[in-house]
């Protein structure tokens, strides 16, 4: 696994850990400079959830990943739930891809921008993204650019795009609502067709989404032979070339399976 920080100035906001059976990967994000919200931060609220969830893998093999991202979810809220306006849509919220292996199966889920990539030993991929943020945000760009940064009217498009976050029609997220972890989208495959498998956040994913430079198959070959670290600096030469703005960028690749 690799991760780099992207924001100078700012910590690097992702998680990233593994345990015997499964691999937690959590994107955190929130508004710049919004202290006066959460005193934690966004950093903090990312670490703690990736913490719970890897926690909780190998002490329930069993139970469904939603239903441990949802208790995750309750319990990094309650932690902060007094001191800060954890319902503010501006307090921090996190992308989250969990993979666990059991003995017969590998399972999956993915919940906001973050994906999950299964390369089966037949040559295929089972890709599991979340596009319903960049499709929510698809809708705003056009009024967002039309009015003046900064302004009323700017923050009125913002105000009404963020209230698309964990709301019907919009987009889903771990926040403070538990009720998002049911929103998540889930997968698995025989734990002996699965050759490797990458849970990637955004700013990892880019050389697919958006830059379309690598599809998913050479993004595998990339960790299947060169690891990680490798594909976060192809990303990073991407971004230099066409003067992108730099993110936080998290892998984790894995190979060993009890199925096979």
């Amino acid at each position: 696994m690799a991760t780099l920080d992207g924001h100078p100035g700012r910590s690097n906001e992702d998680f990233v850990g593994v345990v015997p059976n499964g691999a937690v990967l959590v994107d955190g994000a929130g508004v710049p400079n919004a202290g006066h919200l959460c005193r934690h931060g966004v950093a903090w609220y990312a670490h703690r959830l990736g913490g719970a969830l890897l926690a909780a893998l190998p002490q329930e093999p069993e139970r469904p990943l939603a239903a441990i991202l949802t208790d995750a979810i309750t319990t990094i809220t309650d932690l902060h739930r007094d001191s800060c306006e954890v319902t503010n849509a501006s307090s921090p919220f996190a992308a989250v891809a969990i993979l666990r292996a059991g003995p017969d199966r590998v399972e999956h889920l993915v919940l906001g921008d973050a994906c999950a990539v299964l390369a089966m030993r037949d040559g295929s991929l089972l890709v599991t993204e979340d596009r319903r943020e960049a499709e929510v945000m698809g809708r705003f760009e056009g009024r967002l650019a039309a009015a003046p940064e900064g302004g009323e009217a700017y923050r009125a498009v913002l105000d009404e795009m963020r209230a698309c976050r964990n709301a019907p029609g919009g987009y889903w997220v771990a926040k403070d609502d538990p009720v998002a972890a049911a929103h998540g989208f889930t997968g698995s495959a025989a734990a002996q067709e699965v050759a490797s498998a990458a849970l990637l956040s955004n700013g990892a994913a880019r050389l697919v989404v958006p830059f379309a430079v690598a599809d998913w198959a050479e993004v595998m070959t990339v960790l299947d032979t060169a690891g990680p670290a490798a594909l976060i600096e192809r990303v990073r030469a991407e971004e230099t070339r066409r003067e992108y703005a730099t993110d936080d960028a998290t892998a984790v690749h894995c190979t060993a399976f009890q199925g096979r």
